[in-house]
This record gives C-alpha cells, structure tokens and sequence, in this order.
C-alpha cells in the first residue's frame, strides 16, 4: 500500500510492482483460461462481500436434479445476506469464478452430458488442456477463491484423513491447502466417512486454525453436531469471525482457517441413524476394495449411505450446505466491513480500474467477461462492426473525505485512484460487454481507434485494454506525444467538482488515419469523439454518414456504416456543425443519424447552429416544412407536458420543461442536421426524437403508430412527404443516493450500450417495442456504472442474460 502523497505520475517501474500485488492480474497477464462473472467482476471492484462455492458437489455430490435445485437455492441463501456467490467450476477447459445459469444446468445434468471431472490440484492443468469440464474440490476451490482474492468459502465438509490413512496415507489435499490459501473456509465439519481425530490432529500440525462456530467447543461431525471432540477455539458471531481472517491479513500470514458449523439442530435427531449408515458403508468400501479407488471413494460412500438411509442422508447434505452458505454470507459482509474500514482509514493509490481489496489489489484488467479476443487467438481478426474513434485516456481521480476539506489551498486527506478512461474508450468497453455476451460471433467486432503516447500511460492503456478482452491494433501509438490524461476532482459524493484534461494528442488526431481504418473494415456503425478537432471530423463526414451521441458523432454511409458521436462537454457538444454545414448542400437528408446530448448540450448546439446560419439553409427550411407539424402536435405536445416526469416519484414534477424550456422545439429544429436524437436529461429520464422518411417511414412500425399518452409518445405522419416524427420520454430508473458510486462513466455506458444493441439489431429504433427495449438496456447500463467504482461496471456484460429472460 502506498503511504506517501501523490507526486506526478507513477514510475514504469512502479507500476509493475503493483500490478505483481495481484495474482489474478498475474495470471491474465500470462493469458491464463480464467473467466469471472460480471457480477463477481463489479463486487470484487466495489469492495462486495464475495462467497465462493464448490462444484464437485454439484457433479459429484448428489443427484440430478437436486443437485442443481441445491446449487441455485446456496446461491440464493449467499445473495439474502447481501454478498455475491461465486460458484468455482471449469467447463470448457476454461476456470470460471461465478457461473451463469446455463453453466449451472450444464454442471448439474450429468446424466444427460457426463463429462465432468473431479479436480483437486494435481488434476487442473490436465484438465485445462484437455479442454474438459470439471468440478472443483474444496481444494481446487481454496486456490482459485484465493487467486481471485475472495475471502470466504462455504461448503459441506472437508477432506481429511481417510480411515486407515496412517497406513495407507490416503490424506485429502484439502488440508494442505489451507495451509497455502488466506480464505476461510465455512463447513460442517469434515466428512463424517474420515477419521475426524486423526484430521484435527494434522490440521493442528499443519498450523490451521480450527474454530467452532457454535455455543460449544464441540467439533460437529457432519450429520451430527458433536463428534466427541472438541475445537481449541469456538466464536458465534460472523463479525468475531470476520476478524480472525482479518487480522491473519494484517500479519501478513498466508493460511486459511477452517469455520466448524453443526448442521442445524431439526436434522441432529437422524444424526445417530445416518452414522451407522456411514458406518457400514465404509465396512463395505473395505470389504468390496472401494477403499482403493482414491478420490472416487469419497463419491461411492456418500451415494452408498444415501441408499442405506433411503434419501434420509440427502436431505441432511442439503441443510447443513445452505447453513453453511447462510453463515459464509454473514460472515462475508462482515468481512467487507472491516475491509471497507481499513480503506477509508488509509490514503492509497490503486492501479488503473483497481481499488484494494481484503489482502491484495484488484483492477478491472483483472477478469473478463465470458468472451475474448484470446478465444480467437490463432485467427485472423474479423472486420469491426462498430468503430470507436476517439480518446482513450488515463483517469486520475481525487476524492476528499469531506466536501468540507476542499477550497483550501493545501492539499487535502482522502482517496486518489487512477483508471482507464476516455469518452472514446468508456463507450467501446461498454459496447464490447454489452455484446460480447450475445455470443462468440459479436467477439472482437468492436474497434477502438485512438492515439497512444509513447510513454508509460500509453503502454498501460494498451496493456489494459487488451487484458479486458478487447482488440487493440487500433491503439496508434505516436512518437513524443503525451497519452491523454484527465485529471478529476470528485465530490464526497461522486459527483464531478472539477477537472484537467491533457487532450491534446486526441485534438492533434489525423483524420486520414481514421479514414483508412473506416475503409479497411466497412463498419456497420462508426462512432466520433467530439475531443477530435474540427479538421478531422471534416474528413470523416465528408466521408460518411454520422450517428451522433452528442459528446461522440456517428454517421451512416452510403453503403449502410452508420456513425455514433458522443460530445464530451457543453463547449465540444457543437464541435460537429462545422462539418455538418461543409456537406448540407451534398446530402438529400440529415447527415448524423443519430446524437445524444444532454439538456445543456442540446441548448448549446441549437445556439450554435443559429449563430453558423444552419437554420437558414435552404435544405433546414425544405426539412422542417415537409414535417407538416401544426396545431395538433402542439396539442399533444403540451398534454405530455402534464404528465410527471417519474411513474414512481412525483416530487421530481411534470415534464413541463419540454414545452416551457424549449427542449421539444430544439430537437426538432435539429432533426435536418441528426436524424434520431437521445436527450440525456438526469433524473428526469430520457427523452427520444426522431425523423424517419422515405422507406424507413413506409417500413418500421412507426408508421401504423399515432399518440399515445399514456406510453408518453407523441406520434406525428406529415402528409404532403410522408415523413414520420416521433418523440418519446422514458422514466428515469430508481437509484437512491446512497447507492450512487461515480457519475463519470455512466453517459458513456448509456451510449455504448445502445450501440451494442443496434450492432445486433440495426433497426432497433424502427418499432415502439425495440426501442423501448432498447433505451432499458441503455439506462440500465447507466445505473450500473453509477453504482461502480469503474468508469464502465463489469455487470455490463451480464445486461443481455438479464433482458432475455
């Protein structure tokens, strides 16, 4: 942890020191098969409580398909706690942190597909190569939670010493590895088919910590509370838990320790009858040579006692797991807590996207969502789909620990972090998890085009980028330039108090570069960073057709590329008139085909479109004119202006600042220049205004559509040229303001995410239903990245699995 005050930048040198802290961000480093949920991902970012659970009991352990029911009613226990579950598994050859649905179902059915393996540590590596499924042990689960920096593990019971095993050193690999794993390790004993002294005896030599999580000494024994023996230490509470794994990261020690919790006493009166099952299941194992299976006799016995006891012993396997997961939870947040308190205690500098964890650091390079461009290595590239031109920067954020602090002039205690940002690549990333997770054909058909410095930031925004998945043969690296740096000022509260922005690199940009990017790959949609300069834009709307999100402009080409732009400031928002008014006389329609600013960006482009003339061109008055709005969509106009801004909330108002600011009669002054536009208006939701003509009006659904109030969408058909005007308000999504995180990333994640769905789906905006599917997943991205510590949440690659249901 770095103690001293932020002096200029980090040192090349110490910026691979940091990075060494983590053992996942080593491991991706060397490309290592690792995948971890999006949801994990963010929680592991945030500082989340994380619970990691096995899944050899899923494969292994009980039957389908109350393994499965078991698996997902764990997940649900650990969530009801306020932490993440993570289920640890392999499937594919690929280790996966936390498992989507499908990789659930995939792992439980094994009577339909038995291919899973059981895997402890010397079995990983084979299995990884060998590309096979397999569930992991309580060993394989210890290093992989620990590799992943998750603190905690809930299972049902450990390995141990085998009966016999003085002689035949039959020792489970689970104890050894809590010797090497810093996570504690939440069971209800260890199996009850092992000699439990001779275990708690070697765990003893071994140094693992043994501790009753009960009222009493009393060690359980698995379908029992008492074993007979006891535990040298015993707490009751999570938090006194908490703390013991807590302080073993403050000394630094590398251990785990073992939480023993009696499976809940309604089950304790089948205890004794379930014992002489195992009982005489293990006299069988030894009659019959079972014994000399190795790992298939831990299987054999618990399905043979299962028989024995006629499903009795299930139904005790199924409690004393979701017990278990119950405290591991409890426990987990906790853990958080403490966590939590020693970094707000503590000034550190984190890496890019990282914020310290429990024991070690974490960025967002750290983990992947469920696709990336390593799954094509070996492959040449396909095309782009969607291009990103624009700045790709390094983001210096300072936050005070009171608003009070600030104004002095003298520096002030609280939290600076540095992370990857930069209009242009806060939307790409955001792009490429919204669809990365639509499936494998989507992978690498997001190109970021920006230019890098030469210098130590600009190897770790390529570095960084490449290691969240994403391509980076668009990242141009240019000798003796400075890579973009911006430099933020947070509120107590996240939001934006001031900043400096290095940009000059993204203004200086070559416009004919980006043009021989453009026609190399053909992309269906090219987006434009309003940071570019005036020269630059020029080319590219000379060239193509825009599709605008005000800090960016996106342009649609004769051969259907369509063009995205999302301006960075109010000043940058009009950085794309220029260009638009050197092509009006060329164009037969709107040359941006789509925009996104905010009220104040949208103020401030209709200004200046006045001051540059563009409302006096001809092509503006043929425009308009052949809108053929009158009196009734004034009418219906100022009826939605009555209604409340929130479904939910009516202290936010009505909507009467479309009318009385004058938000609706500047978008459609507008619609000549931006085909569609998105207006950002905060807590006041999303307003969309659109013009389709010619066959676009004849085909989308718009066509067959009229007002709707109560969809708050005012629907206009001109008459004389056919065209069609839409405007709609969609509610803003709740947030409450103790859930707000950071406010940097989420218009960035707002359009990229949009652009993720008409990558998929082109015409997503042509009917009433996808355009309201389209605008949910779009502030749902938004909501998410208020909630992150990151610029763009990781959850974003799980949007698509969450809108298909």
């Amino acid at each position: 942890m770095l103690r001293a005050s932020f002096r200029g930048t980090f040192t090349n040198q110490r910026l691979v020191s940091l990075r060494e802290a983590s053992s996942l961000s080593a491991a991706r480093e060397r490309r290592a098969p690792i995948d971890v949920h999006p949801e994990v991902e963010d929680a592991l970012a945030a500082g989340k409580p994380v619970v990691a659970l096995e899944s050899t009991i899923i494969t292994h352990g009980m039957p389908y398909p109350t393994s499965l029911q078991m698996a997902q009613s764990v997940e649900r226990i650990v969530r009801s706690t306020g932490s993440i579950p993570a289920t640890i598994a392999v499937i594919g050859g690929r280790i996966k942190i936390g498992l989507h649905p499908a990789e659930l179902e995939r792992l439980a059915d094994q009577h339909s597909t038995p291919t899973a393996v059981k895997l402890s540590r010397r079995d990983i590596a084979t299995a990884i190569a060998l590309k096979k499924d397999g569930g992991t042990t309580c060993c394989s689960t210890l290093i992989f939670a620990a590799l992943a920096g998750i603190k905690v593990f809930a299972t049902g019971g450990l390995g141990g010493v085998h009966r016999g095993g003085e002689n035949t050193m039959d020792v489970s690999a689970d104890l050894h590895e809590l010797t090497r794993c810093p996570v504690g390790l939440v069971s209800a004993g260890v199996k009850s088919i092992l000699d439990i002294r001779r275990t708690l005896e070697y765990l003893e030599t071994l140094g693992v910590p043994v501790v009753s999580y009960a009222e009493t000494n009393d060690f359980p024994a698995f379908y029992s509370g008492r074993s007979g023996l006891e535990s040298p230490w015993r707490v009751n509470d999570p938090r006194t838990a908490a703390h013991i794994l807590h302080t073993h990261w403050q000394l630094g020690m590398s251990n785990g320790a073992l939480f023993a919790v009696p499976i809940p006493a309604e089950y304790e009166a089948v205890g004794s009858a379930l014992q002489e099952a195992v009982e005489q299941a293990v006299r069988e194992s030894e009659e019959q040579n079972i014994s000399n299976l190795g790992k298939a006799v831990t299987p054999w016995l618990l399905n043979r006692v299962g028989e024995l006891t006629q499903g009795k012993s299930l139904a005790s396997n199924v409690a004393l797991i979701e017990n278990t997961a119950l405290v591991g939870g409890q426990i987990a947040v906790e853990y958080a807590k403490l966590a939590g308190d020693r970094y707000d205690q503590d000034q550190c500098y984190p890496m890019p996207g990282i914020r310290e964890k429990p024991d070690e650091l974490h960025s967002a390079s750290d983990v992947t969502s469920s696709g990336t461009t390593d799954d094509l290595k070996g492959q040449p590239l396909p095309n782009a789909s969607l291009i990103v031109v624009g700045c790709a920067a390094v983001d210096i954020t300072s936050q005070p620990l009171m608003d009070s602090d600030l104004g002095h002039q003298s520096t002030s205690p609280g939290k600076v972090s540095i992370s990857l940002g930069g209009v242009g690549r806060n939307i790409a990333e955001a792009a490429h998890r919204v669809l990365s997770s639509y499936g494998s054909e989507f992978l690498a058909t997001i190109l970021l085009v920006s230019p890098v410095g030469n210098d130590s930031f600009g190897r770790l925004l390529s570095e960084e980028t490449r290691m969240l998945g994403m391509r980076t043969d668009g990242l141009v690296p240019v000798h003796g330039g400075r890579s973009p740096v911006c430099s933020l000022l947070l509120e107590r509260s996240g939001g934006l108090r001031a900043g400096v922005a290095d940009m000059d690199l993204v203004r200086d940009m070559d416009g004919h570069m980006t043009r021989e990017f453009i026609l190399a790959h053909k992309p269906k949609l090219l987006t434009v960073d309003g940071n570019l300069s005036p020269d630059t834009l020029k080319v590219v709307v000379s060239e193509f057709f825009l599709f605008v999100h005000i800090h960016d402009f996106i342009k649609r080409a004769a051969d259907n590329t369509s063009k995205f732009s999302e301006p960075t400031s109010v000043v940058k928002s009009a950085s794309i008139l220029p260009a638009i008014a050197d092509n009006l006389d060329q164009l037969a329609w709107a040359p941006i085909a789509f925009v996104s600013p905010n009220l104040l960006e949208l103020a401030h482009v209709y200004q200046q479109a006045q001051l540059l003339d563009l409302t006096s061109h001809d092509q503006w008055w043929q425009v308009l004119d052949g809108l053929g709005l009158g009196s009734k969509f004034r009418t219906d106009l100022d009826l939605l202006s009555r209604r409340y801004a929130s479904n939910h909330d009516t202290s936010r108002g009505n909507l009467a600042f479309l009318v009385e600011k004058g938000v609706a009669q500047m978008a459609i002054n507008l619609l000549p220049f931006f085909r569609h536009l998105v207006i950002k208006c905060g807590d006041l939701g999303v307003i969309v205004v659109m013009r389709f003509t010619g066959d676009d009006a004849a085909e989308s659904s718009w066509s067959t559509e009229s007002t709707h109030h109560h969809r708050r969408c005012v629907v206009s058909h001109s008459s004389t040229s056919g065209d069609i005007v839409v405007l709609q308000h969609f509610p803003a999504m709740r947030l409450s303001s103790d859930a707000l995180v950071n406010t940097t990333g989420a218009g960035d994640s707002l359009v990229g995410a949009l652009l993720a769905v008409l990558v998929q789906s082109p015409k997503a905006f042509h009917s009433p239903i996808n355009l309201q599917r389209a605008i949910d997943i779009a502030q749902h991205a938004a909501l998410l990245s208020l909630q992150s510590p990151l610029a763009v949440s990781p959850l974003l690659s799980s949007l698509h699995e969450q809108f298909s249901h």
